[in-house]
């Protein structure tokens, strides 16, 4: 029967071919290397940003958002980016003032309309929020079921402030991407 080699051999060994020419080692631990790669394009902050937020990690997708605005400029799609994480962590007076920003550097971005319509709501001004889903809805000339709904909810709101539409009448962020609107589910 052959001899085992000792598993922390077998681990230097395989450190050991993962280092460069320059010495530095090609595994850098567990984290993503935060220096930029010279000559390579760094990832879209956005879109990280974007699947954070799909994933349920709003301080994470927080972060990658203001990457991508130091990266990208301050622009209609990070402001409104940033306002919707923040309002995912319950901060609506940042969420607020950012998307009012965003609107006004953008006043037909139809995202940012909608996710201080969405703020707004959770503020409990359900006039003002109705007002700014109209806006959505209308510079989105009806075609997402997302804001239809909101506004929907926002107007019986309006109605009837204890109005409870039940787990389905739950507000719904939306954001851009390639030209389309795109659900952000509460996890």
């Amino acid at each position: 029967m052959a001899a085992r080699p000792f598993p922390g051999f077998v681990l230097s060994v395989l450190l050991a071919a993962c280092q460069m020419a320059d010495g530095h080692s090609d595994i850098g631990g567990p984290y993503a290397p935060t220096d930029p790669v010279p000559g390579e394009e760094s990832v879209d902050g956005l879109i990280v940003g974007h699947r954070l937020m799909a994933a349920g990690e709003y301080e994470l997708a927080l972060k990658a958002y203001y990457r991508a605005a130091a990266e990208q400029g301050i622009n209609v799609d990070t402001l409104s980016a940033i306002g919707s994480a923040n309002l995912r962590l319950g901060r609506l007076g940042q969420a607020e003032t950012i998307l009012r920003l965003a609107i006004q550097k953008d006043e037909t971005f139809v995202p940012a309309w909608n996710n201080l319509g969405v703020v707004l709501m959770e503020k409990g001004e359900y006039a003002e929020a109705s007002q700014v889903f109209k806006t959505a809805f209308a510079l989105d000339n009806g075609r997402s079921d997302e804001i239809r709904q909101n506004l929907r909810l926002s107007l019986a709101k309006v109605d009837n402030p204890s109005y409870d539409s039940g787990p389905e009448g739950e507000f719904s962020l939306v954001r851009r991407g390639n030209g389309q609107y795109l659900l952000l589910t509460a996890p």
